[in-house]
């Protein structure tokens, strides 16, 4: 049986949602239950994905299996498939360098990342051992050398790399030429989650403009308790992400918004929230007579896998390019897929490219 082998850079709370995941509808029929928006792409389901590398620099989790790191503190996604199969792939020591932000020593064990003390690994030689195709990577926001020391050790090894974080490789043209030129698919920049506050704002911005409602002003603000709302709370760490968030919204309106008049990024950390994320979206604008409108919308979400069941797509879809020959950023699957892809498209038209792209999924 086919099958596609992806390496994971940061095995945090969207990993634990992959891992599950995987498992999860390997006992399901992944046609008939929810949460998947292909159940097979490239003849792969989502079982067909298979975790031969994991990196961390928690010592919590390095060491160890995989199948207990994606449960191990701190990680906070809510456990829907706890019993997980032996892996065989224990955690290995990455690079550190900015991927730990300097105030998560001021917070409790169980809710910040701690280092291992452990040398970090030649990432470049263990993808190439294991034999991945695809590394995806989950590393906090800010994490700008840390990113790029994974980007560089999949152009080494000859690995493809979808990446969930706001660091801009895809939509660099730099970045995006260095794996053209290498062979390699890059599936990023910045995952979109499956019906998160981004897609639902691009979704309700770009309603306003196609029913003549100009938009005046809007923002959205989002909550978490998750260590991916702990790491933002530097706010040195959250530039990228901001620019991620705001462009993806922006690129849905006719004519920009000026700057004073929207706001978009993540707000603040609730530690009891857990992994339940609270979007909240405001619009405001002027309708026929010029008249007011105003619309208010509250989102609430598991966070990690809202994430995951965009995830597991991209991996395969990074696996069909690799099959068929294209390099570079996959702008079909990186417009549907992410929130700052090389070509921003509107959603309908990125997800008939999609479906272009992947054809029938046989």
């Amino acid at each position: 049986m086919s099958r596609v082998r992806i390496a994971l850079a940061g095995v945090g709370s969207c990993a634990s949602a992959l891992v599950q995941g995987i498992e999860y509808y390997r006992h399901r029929d992944a046609a008939a239950h929810a949460g998947l928006m292909h159940a097979r792409i490239a003849g792969l389901a989502p079982a067909d994905v298979e975790v031969v590398a994991a990196f961390d620099v928690d010592r919590r989790k390095v060491g160890r299996p995989l199948e207990e790191a994606v449960f191990a503190a701190p990680n906070r996604a809510r456990v829907f498939q706890a019993k997980l199969p032996v892996s065989g792939v224990q955690v290995s020591m990455g690079p550190i360098l900015d991927g730990i932000a300097g105030h998560m020593a001021d917070h409790p064990e169980d809710e910040a990342f701690r280092a291992d003390s452990a040398p970090p690994v030649d990432v470049a030689s263990v993808l190439a051992e294991s034999r991945a195709e695809v590394l995806v990577c989950y590393l906090p926001v800010g994490s700008e050398r840390a990113v790029r020391h994974y980007a560089e050790a999949c152009l080494a090894a000859g690995v493809a790399m979808v990446n969930c974080v706001p660091v801009f490789l895809a939509s660099d043209p730099d970045w995006a030429e260095r794996f053209r030129a290498a062979g390699l698919p890059l599936i990023g920049d910045d995952v979109k989650s499956q019906v998160g506050a981004t897609i639902v704002h691009r979704a309700l911005a770009r309603l306003f403009a196609d029913r003549g409602v100009a938009l005046d002003r809007t923002y959205q603000l989002n909550t978490g308790g998750n260590t991916d709302f702990l790491n933002m709370l530097e706010r040195s760490r959250l530039a990228s992400k901001k620019r991620s968030k705001t462009e993806s919204v922006q690129s849905q309106l006719d004519a920009r918004l000026d700057d004073a008049d929207i706001h978009v990024g993540p707000s603040d950390y609730v530690s009891w929230q857990g992994d339940n994320k609270v979007a909240f979206i405001r619009m405001e604008g002027r309708g026929f007579g010029e008249l007011p409108i105003e619309l208010e919308l509250r989102l609430s979400v598991q966070d990690s896998p809202n994430s995951a069941g965009v995830v597991i797509d991209a991996i395969r879809c990074a696996r069909l390019a690799r099959q068929r020959g294209l390099a570079g950023p996959i702008d079909a699957a990186c417009a549907w897929l992410m929130k700052s892809p090389p070509v921003q498209m509107r959603d309908e038209e990125a997800r008939r490219a999609l479906e272009a792209l992947v054809g029938d999924g046989a």
